[in-house]
């Protein structure tokens, strides 16, 4: 991509066209530190304690639900700041990269970019230590990862997109995010209309998840999405005859050896049969595979997925996976099961699945949210943050949050998204209480062991 770092924007410079290498960001002179209070949430009407880490003066998301905003010491958390929360953002509207020092209670801007949407942000993720950052940003119109040192302020676009850093710092993980909303808007970033592209029926061979090696630099196709096709048995191949085929959320396994990667089938016509949402549009499998690429595995069918079902986490023991699902039941389940799709589990019979779960390190607890049109929303949409206790068949509201109302097929909607701090005592989620996005911490350091 030589020349073509112009259209990097480094906290709103673009002195540096044609440059490689972009300067180091001066953060003590060109970045604006605010300094804030951290203040309390309804003090004597939640669960544990819980305050808003954000300043009033804009629009905040961490990342995702299963990508941990906490910096591998714990001192700062990351999430992106966006200039407006009313419409959709278009291809040169800038948001911000921002880093909250959980100590000093101050937030910084250190990066602006126009790789975001509004479910998941730039993707901001940390790696391996405190040192860098990586999230997404577009170079002459095409999404890239970019790293930033913290020590050093050198920004960094690399070969390939991200949607996730391996935990051990050893690779990024993407389908192009150009076709990342091909299935789904939000996820990806705003795109020049005139570039908008798709595949062509059927499942590319040249085209998939693509490993960018963060030692040497190299892009490679890791998994084709012809590969994940071969995966599939006759009869789902049969099914989906006039097709295309797309992935979506890729996810490393905390111990960076295997990854989980949703599948999808788009129909032309497709009715509401194995669908999702009730739209039938596209069909959803999970698969997984190894770290390089080998020993693909279908997880989860669509016959089974299609039924109902959510987003799949992986549990910290990174040999088995949690998710909602409909199943032939009436209301959605926890369930688990293993990376090759055996040992399939239904957690509780009882408490009912919801949102977007992920357990705690001690196989026990499970934190999740609750969609604004599931009936655990109340009429103003008003949603908990739900703790299920699998032990013991319970679970508890940490809190009741406010999430813009809107219905789970609006893109512009906030989703809660809680997210565990790296030694499970924390949770981060997204909340609006006063009708804007801000960036919410409830300390369950007093009430889980384990």
């Amino acid at each position: 991509m030589a020349g073509s770092l112009a259209a990097l924007p480094l906290i709103g410079s673009n002195a540096n066209a044609g440059k490689q290498d972009l300067p180091a960001v001066d953060f003590g002179s060109r970045t604006a530190k605010v300094k804030y209070d951290f203040k309390r949430y309804r003090e004597t009407a939640t669960m544990v304690p819980i305050h808003k880490v954000t300043p009033d003066d804009g629009y905040y998301l961490q990342t995702f639900y299963d990508i941990c905003p906490w910096s591998p010491s714990q001192r700062y958390l990351t999430c992106t700041k966006f200039p407006f929360q009313d419409r959709e953002p278009g291809p040169k509207d800038e948001a911000q990269i921002c880093l909250i020092d959980m100590k000093d209670q101050t937030l910084t801007e250190v990066y602006s970019t126009t790789g975001w949407g509004f479910q998941l942000g730039a993707n901001v993720q940390w790696g391996a230590t405190d040192r860098y950052l990586y999230f997404n940003d577009q170079v002459d119109g095409e999404g890239v990862c970019v790293r930033l040192d913290l020590e050093t302020g050198k920004a960094e676009p690399l070969a390939g997109p991200m949607y996730h850093v391996a935990p051990d710092d050893s690779a990024i993980i993407s389908f192009p995010l150009d076709l990342i909303n091909a299935t789904q808007s939000g996820y990806g970033y705003a795109m020049d209309p005139a570039r908008i592209r798709t595949l062509k029926p059927g499942a590319a061979e040249d085209e998939g998840i693509w490993r960018t090696d963060l030692k040497t630099g190299k892009k490679t196709l890791l998994v084709s999405l012809a590969q994940a096709y071969e995966v599939l048995p006759d009869s789902d191949k049969k099914r989906f005859e006039g097709g295309t085929f797309y992935f979506f959320h890729s996810k490393y396994n905390p111990q960076s050896n295997r990854v989980l990667q949703v599948f999808r089938c788009m129909m032309p016509n497709a009715g509401t049969e194995f669908g999702i949402g009730g739209t039938g549009i596209f069909k959803p499998m999970l698969i997984t595979f190894n770290a390089d690429g080998s020993d693909i595995k279908l997880a989860l069918s669509n016959e089974v997925w299609g039924k109902g079902g959510h987003h799949p986490n992986w549990h910290p023991n990174g040999e088995q996976i949690l998710m909602n699902l409909m199943l032939d039941y009436d209301r959605l389940k926890f369930c688990t099961f293993r990376a090759d799709g055996s040992d399939f589990k239904v957690l509780s019979e009882t408490v009912e699945g919801s949102g977007h779960p992920s357990f705690h390190k001690n196989g026990r607890h499970i934190i999740t949210d609750v969609y604004p049109d599931q009936d655990f929303a109340s009429k103003s949409k008003v949603v908990p943050i739900r703790l299920v206790d699998i032990k013991n068949q319970t679970e508890e509201h940490l809190c009741f949050v406010f999430t813009l109302g809107m219905p789970n097929a609006n893109v512009l909607r906030i989703d809660p998204h809680p997210a565990w701090s790296r030694d499970y005592t924390k949770v981060c989620f997204n909340a609006a209480p006063e009708g804007r996005r801000q960036i919410y911490v409830a300390d369950l350091s007093e009430h889980i062991e384990g």
